[in-house]
């Protein structure tokens, strides 16, 4: 158990049966009445954040999140299917918990999954990958503006803005937080 206390960023803690994770906390001593602990908090499996003020003896379970690296197999159309490469257990995945990680992901490639009562309930990506620049347009020749970007479409379907120098068959380096462009890749 956690007492409310004891709050820091980043700790997780279950309000309802469902897991929260710390954003701010502060703890308050008014001059007159009890203290307080003023906290934001969002819930993990939905997103919403919410603030509240709890009694630094409020008890609450502890979440216990299980985050294992995970091998993305293949999509059968409406699931999408990850592999532990420790016990070569599948685990088949709902695109709505996968949406924004597999827009930057290929068969074979390493993901973090993240895991709430032995139920998967978020993949990320590895923060930075290289994939190879499949469709954009051509760079036109005396364009040397700082800053011009363009479209380009990676292998696997994602649409990034490049600078107008990088050209079709090229490999580039991208931020998978973000969707940015880093550079061509080494």
């Amino acid at each position: 158990m956690i007492y409310a206390g004891d709050f820091r960023k980043g700790m997780t803690f279950e309000i309802n049966g469902e897991p929260h994770v710390v954003l701010d906390f502060q703890h308050v001593k008014p001059g007159k009445g009890a203290a307080f602990v003023r906290t934001k908090y969002k819930n993990i499996l939905t997103g919403a954040t919410r603030e509240e003020a709890f009694n630094p003896d409020d008890k609450f379970p502890k979440a216990h999140i299980d985050t294992r690296k995970m091998q993305y197999l293949y999509n059968d159309g409406e699931l999408y299917y990850f592999m532990d490469p420790e016990t070569y257990d599948q685990v088949p995945i709902q695109h709505e918990l996968v949406e924004d990680a597999i827009k930057f992901m290929r068969e074979n490639d390493e993901a973090m999954v993240k895991f709430f009562q032995g139920q998967p309930f978020l993949v990320e990506a590895e923060n930075f990958v290289n994939l190879e620049v499949i469709e954009t347009e051509p760079g036109v020749k005396g364009n040397t503006a700082t800053n011009v970007t363009k479209a380009a479409t990676v292998e696997t379907g994602a649409v990034v803005q490049v600078p107008i120098f990088i050209e079709t068959g090229e490999k580039i380096q991208i931020d998978t937080r973000t969707g940015e462009y880093l550079g061509r890749a080494k």
